[in-house]
Order: C-alpha cells, then sequence, then structure tokens
C-alpha cells in the first residue's frame, strides 16, 4: 500500500515537473521568436513608421503565455495571503542578526 502511494506521489510530481518545463520552453520560444521579429522591425522600419500593430503578435501571444503561465502556477503566481504568510515564516526563521546587518 505504501509503495502505491510513494508511486502516485512521484507520477503527480513527475507531471508537475513536465507542465513547468512546457511553460519555461514556451517562454524561451516566446523571447527568441518575438526578439527576431522585434529586431527586424525595428532594422527595417524607420521611426516614423512604427505603431502598435507591428508587435501584436508578442502582445498577443504574451497574453497567451499569461494564461499558460496561470495554468501552470496558479494562483501562487500572485501575492495570495498563502505567500505572505510563507514569507513572514521564512523571515521568521532567519537569524536576526543577519536579517537587520
Amino acid at each position: 500500500m505504501e509503495d502505491f502511494k510513494e508511486q502516485d506521489k512521484y507520477l503527480r510530481a513527475k507531471k508537475r515537473v513536465e507542465k513547468i518545463k512546457g511553460f519555461y520552453v514556451h517562454l524561451f520560444v516566446y523571447l527568441v521568436v518575438n526578439g527576431v521579429i522585434t529586431f527586424t522591425i525595428l532594422k527595417n522600419v524607420s521611426y516614423n513608421e512604427l505603431n502598435i500593430w507591428m508587435f501584436s503578435t508578442a502582445l498577443w501571444w504574451g497574453i497567451g503565455l499569461v494564461f499558460h503561465a496561470y495554468g501552470v502556477f496558479g494562483q501562487g503566481l500572485l501575492f495570495t495571503k498563502d505567500w505572505e504568510e510563507r514569507k513572514i515564516q521564512e523571515i521568521m526563521d532567519k537569524d536576526d542578526t543577519e536579517l537587520w546587518k
């Protein structure tokens, strides 16, 4: 029975790591592709011809990336009450002399 629980725990953790890894791959591709697009636009278009819609790919893809991040990290993505409590506990656990030097 204990072995089954450990195996189930392992599989859940592995699935979670795969989701996190997928998000970071998505973020990396987003940065590379939009960096190339931005560089190409700025190299080939004069300042007077620039408009916001030239960067619409980054905008809409960025919105999708935010939803992907929320799907992977959930509410932990924001500064929630739970985050505040964990941070308070973390600071309390540190040595006061080290913290306030």
